[in-house]
């Protein structure tokens, strides 16, 4: 959407009227507002506030949000939030200009600020920029949760107790979360624990549980892979003889498919180990369209393409 256009639009929107304030609206019951850009904060959104929050998201399954660009529908759900959370560092580059103009009349929250900075990673090849996707690493997860709590809190005081409640309950289940995908890790031989995707979203995954990560692409899907990234893929992948490699739910598997086709020219035969969920989660209703389960699906996708 062209920056002149997006301005006009928000401007017509700002016109609307003022949004009755959650306060208001909890003396009368009704539930407050919240507008997620990624499944996974819609998840952890709807964990911790319950029937109190009413939730949107705006990116589905099978979106990547690097590219994501908002439509006008998508505005005009930014402008009713009570409150937006979104992730930050850069991970919804494209929407960086409407968060930033939403955020003079709304509430928004980014879930990454409750993360230390010198537990983030900052890869050379990111330009100096800090790698987003922290629900990679479920201990790092728990601190967003924590963010989505006290934001909440802050918003509706007299609830605070409920969220707090629901919060503890929730950061429980994650901490099994994360001794499940410990423990089965354990189960690869190490010098298997290799992560090859097709861009590198899988980064702080391998620094908490113990693989080495490699992806075609850069951090963001915006940058291209050349035919030399896919030799020298290929060539790592051959001469390591890494038994899998794994296409993801949200970037095409063209690439991939190249890299397992590079591979089998030098006569080696690695397998596609299946689709692991990177930047959106699976369909809603389905154990992958929670943030829990969509980290067991992968690892447990990952542990049986690894063991061979």
């Amino acid at each position: 959407m062209p920056k002149l256009l997006l301005a006009l639009l928000l401007l017509a929107l700002a016109g609307c009227g003022p949004v009755q304030p959650p306060s208001a609206r909890v003396l009368e019951g009704e539930a407050i507002d919240v507008v997620a850009t990624i499944g996974m904060i819609s998840d952890a959104v709807e964990q911790v506030g319950g029937d109190r929050v009413a939730v949107e998201g705006l990116m589905g399954p099978g979106i990547d949000p690097h590219l994501y660009k908002a439509s006008e529908g998508d505005l005009r759900r930014l402008e009713r939030a009570d409150v937006i959370f979104y992730n930050g560092l850069h991970l919804e580059a494209k929407m960086a200009d409407v968060l930033e103009r939403i955020g003079e009349r709304r509430a928004t929250s980014a879930v990454t600020d409750a993360i230390p900075r010198n537990r983030l990673q900052s890869p050379p090849a990111f330009a100096g920029q800090y790698d987003p996707h922290v629900w990679f690493d479920v201990g790092l997860w728990m601190l967003a949760v924590e963010q989505i709590r006290d934001t909440l809190s802050e918003l509706d005081p007299g609830s605070a107790a409920l969220y707090r409640r629901n919060a503890a309950a929730y950061l429980v289940e994650l901490e099994r979360l994360d001794a499940y995908v410990r423990e089965q890790a354990s189960l690869i031989p190490e010098r298997r624990r290799v992560i090859i995707t097709a861009h590198d979203a899988f980064n702080y995954f391998g620094e908490a549980y113990g693989f080495e990560v490699r992806g075609l692409q850069g951090i963001s899907t915006a940058a291209e892979a050349g035919a030399g990234d896919v030799q020298g893929l290929a060539r790592f992948i051959a001469e390591r003889r890494i038994p899998a490699i794994f296409v993801e739910s949200s970037v095409s598997p063209r690439t991939i498919q190249a890299v397992r086709e590079a591979v089998q020219a030098r006569g080696f035969d690695v397998e596609i180990g299946g689709s692991l969920f990177s930047d959106a989660m699976g369909d809603p209703g389905t154990p992958e369209g929670t943030y829990v389960g969509m980290v067991r699906h992968n690892i447990d996708t990952i542990v049986e393409g690894l063991r061979g």
